[in-house]
């Protein structure tokens, strides 16, 4: 057995949790390299997340993955309800001003302000 499942259970043992064991069955269902597609994020990641070998936020990747495979949506103060993932997005774009468009500017602001912004540990 050298599927995404096998490599998760082998990694993470007892402790692998929920949402570990979901990414790893869409890399089963799909291929590893599409799961990174629809998360906006490098096959390579994903790939150390199975492992266990992540030095980034796991927190981050999770909000990612349950906003993309699970519809997690959280309230923007801006926009409303949106995906978790695209919560994500803008908080880590927040980080640094940018006056590149008005949505910009306007989500840097909205995001500065909201109790969920995680400034520049958003990994």
């Amino acid at each position: 057995m050298t599927g995404p499942v096998a490599i998760a259970h082998a990694a993470w043992g007892e402790a692998m949790p929920d949402w570990i064991a979901g990414l790893a069955r869409e890399c089963e269902a799909s291929s590893q390299n599409k799961v990174a597609q629809r998360m906006n994020r490098s096959a390579s990641l994903v790939s150390a997340v199975l492992r266990n070998k992540y030095k980034g936020s796991l927190e981050a990747v999770e909000e990612i993955y349950r906003g993309v495979f699970e519809k997690a949506v959280t309230n923007c103060p801006s926009l409303g309800t949106i995906p978790a993932n695209e919560c994500r997005d803008w908080q880590v774009k927040a980080v640094r001003f940018v006056n590149v468009n008005s949505m910009r500017v306007r989500m840097y602001r909205a995001c500065n302000a909201c109790p969920r912004f995680r400034g520049k540990s958003n990994g």
